[in-house]
């Protein structure tokens, strides 16, 4: 993932989920420690519903084209 995605990803956590900085900031560095990608690790801790993961990866895709 590009470093726009991920800045437009982080923007859309923060601004349409809800997240707070602290619980991204958490993510993020949890994602580079076990390799994992950001949405399936905060879904995975349960910091995003399934139901938030789907809006993420759908919000994602439409920006890839």
């Amino acid at each position: 993932m590009n470093n726009y995605l991920s800045r437009e990803m982080i923007i859309y956590l923060f601004n349409v989920l809800g997240l707070d900085e602290s619980t991204i900031e958490l993510g993020i560095k949890l994602s580079k420690k076990n390799n994992t990608p950001l949405p399936i690790l905060l879904w995975s801790y349960g910091m995003l519903t399934i139901e938030e993961l789907d809006k993420l990866y759908s919000f994602l895709f439409q920006k890839m084209d």
